[in-house]
């Protein structure tokens, strides 16, 4: 009976990571399927067992791991481009996306190596261009608008309009 049990978890946690694949929203790469793959059966086991879950995918940093990033954080910041990952020292303009796919999210991602709270998520370029193209289609406008007219401007008066007076 164990065997069937173990069998089931393993064509569920099977089936399970290739309906996560299936969907268009999640970006991995290949390298990465093993892993998810592994985690997931681990955690179909773990309920299926009825034990008490871990976490199997990040081990955050109260677990006791420690985990020694791909790059030093002076690298990862080094170009105005993109952020090096210090998970797999591979360039991003944004690291959200890429967190997630670890199961990570920022806080995560900081206290994992001991990051100060302001270190950024995303690159200093494509932060620039996304507040260039919020200034061009005018986002916040209205807000500085009513800002910068402290005192309305009086409408002009109407033209009167009746009969001529006769001299």
């Amino acid at each position: 009976m164990s065997e069937d049990n173990s069998l089931n978890a393993v064509e569920f946690a099977t089936e399970l990571t290739i309906a996560w694949l299936g969907n268009q929203n999640n970006r991995v790469s290949a390298d990465d399927v093993p892993a998810f793959l592994r985690a997931m059966h681990a955690t179909v086991t773990e309920l299926a067992s009825g034990s008490s879950p871990t976490d199997v995918s990040s081990g955050d940093a109260s677990s006791g791991q420690e985990f020694t990033p791909a790059v030093s954080v002076r690298k990862s910041l080094a170009s105005k481009d993109h952020i090096i990952s210090l998970v797999d020292g591979k360039p991003y303009r944004t690291l959200r996306r890429h967190l997630s796919t670890h199961g990570m999210t920022p806080e995560d991602y900081r206290s994992r190596y001991n990051l100060k709270a302001d270190y950024p998520m995303v690159a200093q370029s494509y932060s620039e261009q996304r507040r260039e193209m919020a200034k061009k289609i005018g986002l916040g406008a209205k807000g500085r608008a009513a800002r910068s007219t402290a005192a309305p401007v009086p409408a002009p008066k109407p033209a009167h309009r009746g009969r001529a007076k006769s001299e």
